[in-house]
């Protein structure tokens, strides 16, 4: 992780209400978090609040901006950031209730 970041990777998969030790690159503890959604390996979780049109970074480099307000501690994934390198076909996004 980088100090800029606003994301974090599961490194396992996260069930909603889990409570996560969020860890630097030199495994020193940057914070806990309880996570409010189910997150799956691999994919990425808000460490911090981000607003719509917010720049998401990941390891120091911008991956994309949010499409939509995004709550610490929320599933990060394509349904609320767009990407900085391909555009996502609108109709793969998760519908609101």
């Amino acid at each position: 992780m980088d100090a800029k970041d606003n994301v974090a990777t599961a490194l396992t998969r996260i069930e909603s209400g889990d409570t996560v030790m969020i860890a630097s690159s030199s495994q020193n503890k940057v914070c806990e978090i309880k996570v409010t959604e189910a997150i799956p390996f691999g994919h990425k979780l808000a460490i911090a609040a981000i607003r719509k049109g917010d720049k998401v970074i990941k390891y120091g480099e911008l991956i994309g901006r949010a499409s939509r307000d995004i709550g610490p501690n929320d599933y990060v994934h394509f349904h609320n950031v767009e990407s900085n390198r391909i555009q996502m076909p609108k109709a793969w996004f998760r519908k609101e209730p």
